[in-house]
């Protein structure tokens, strides 16, 4: 059947559906989580404008009552609605990615069957806190996106979102002169919390301000498949 937006009571919550070994999937999974507000729509739309041409994308959606991501996403046009998929969680938004996957792991599997060789599929968790962080049974590599208005002493706070992420991206540099922050000290603070893992400071005004986040995730898939 088609995918289509799914609500939270669909399924049964300990009768997950399991996943296919990671192994032997050709698609890419990218989650992408962050605070309320941080860009994660606006950064996964201008993703998806970016890599449409070159890659087969798919898209998954979080909300806890509402489809309004996706249905963002569909109005801007960035990808055919029917690869634009909402999952209405009715729970805190990391319970959806990180403890209960069901829902989003359905969703994944059905997008990806229908549209056959998908070569990246992106989940967007709802607006959560800094210790969201999603399973590894429903995506291979994270991006987490905070953003200067937030406050520039979030990345030395730290937490499993932003010391552990795969990519963390601090969005809205655009904005940091206009609410006092500093964005060097705020890439710096990151930097000591996450090792060699990397960070990327955007701002995205238009599309072209994914671009770096974008090659990145063209060198995971790339990364994958050798």
């Amino acid at each position: 059947m088609p995918p289509h937006d799914i609500p939270h009571d669909t399924f049964d919550n300990n009768t997950a559906p399991l996943s296919r070994d990671a192994a032997d999937r050709h698609v890419l999974r990218v989650g992408i989580g962050g605070p309320v507000g941080s860009g994660k729509t606006t950064l996964v739309g201008s993703l998806c404008a970016l890599l449409r041409e070159e890659l087969s994308v798919v898209v998954v959606t979080n909300d806890i009552f509402t489809s309004e991501d996706a249905e963002a996403l569909r109005a801007a046009a960035v990808l055919p609605t029917d690869r634009i998929v909402a999952v209405e969680t009715g729970c805190c938004p990391h319970t959806a990615i990180r403890d209960d996957i069901a829902a989003n792991l359905d969703a994944v599997e059905q997008l990806e069957a229908l549209h056959g060789d998908v070569d990246l599929t992106l989940v967007e968790s709802g607006g959560d806190n800094l210790t969201a962080i999603f399973s590894r049974g429903l995506v291979d590599v994270q991006i987490f996106v905070l953003d200067t208005a937030g406050g520039d002493d979030v990345p030395r706070k730290g937490g499993p979102g932003v010391a552990m992420a795969d990519l963390l991206v601090i969005n809205k540099v655009d904005l940091a002169p206009y609410v006092g922050a500093d964005v060097d000290r705020m890439l710096s603070d990151a930097r000591d919390r996450r090792e060699d893992r990397p960070v990327m400071p955007t701002s995205l005004v238009d599309q072209a301000g994914a671009r770096q986040v974008a090659d990145w995730v063209v060198e995971q898939i790339h990364a994958r498949r050798s």
